[in-house]
């Protein structure tokens, strides 16, 4: 398997069905047909609303379905501000600097990240466990970008029994959450 290629097409896949992504369908099709037909031909099935609103239904609203990682170990605190300066901190460490409108845990950038600095995959076994979480929700949300994520696992050493364990974890408990000040 060609992990570059692999990241590289799943991360433009796995970003919002906007009129971009319809526009570079074909030449991602075209790179990376033989490591994502289940999920190309179901998508040429569907309108561009109906992919939209699938997108949004369950990357907006299934907490468990998120695609910012650090969201699966920090949750809602303010720990997750620490482990997005970190994350910008690695990135501009290799040389990489973000739009003012990304975050740098979402999935998509970090893929792209991985392609272009060695560094990138040790982010993505750091987020092991909410990988695994994310696949297995999609999988159970009958969602094609199921076979999306499993791609991008299969590009990481197998997951350990503590990741597992981990995802197991999150997904009966979910992620961490603070309360912040007393309401007595």
């Amino acid at each position: 398997m060609n992990h570059p290629v692999v990241r590289q097409a799943a991360a433009h896949l796995l970003a919002y069905p906007d009129e971009r992504f319809w526009a570079r369908l074909p030449l991602i099709r075209e790179a990376a047909q033989p490591h994502f037909p289940a999920f190309l031909d179901r998508v040429a099935r569907m309108d561009h609303g109906e992919l939209a609103a699938h997108y949004v239904e369950v990357f907006d609203l299934k907490r468990r379905c998120c695609l910012y990682l650090t969201y699966y170990a920090d949750g809602d605190t303010r720990r997750r501000g620490v482990s997005l300066a970190r994350l910008k901190a690695r990135y501009r460490a290799a040389g990489w600097e973000l739009c003012d409108d990304e975050l740098p845990d979402f999935l998509p950038v970090v893929l792209e990240f991985a392609v272009l600095d060695p560094s990138g995959e040790q982010v993505l076994k750091e987020h092991r466990a909410g990988l695994e979480l994310l696949r297995a929700a999609l999988a159970e949300e009958g969602s094609p970008y199921e076979s999306v994520v499993s791609k991008v696992c299969a590009t990481l050493p197998p997951a350990s029994a503590g990741d597992l364990r981990a995802a197991e974890r999150l997904a009966a408990a979910g992620p961490p959450a603070e309360s912040v000040g007393d309401y007595r």
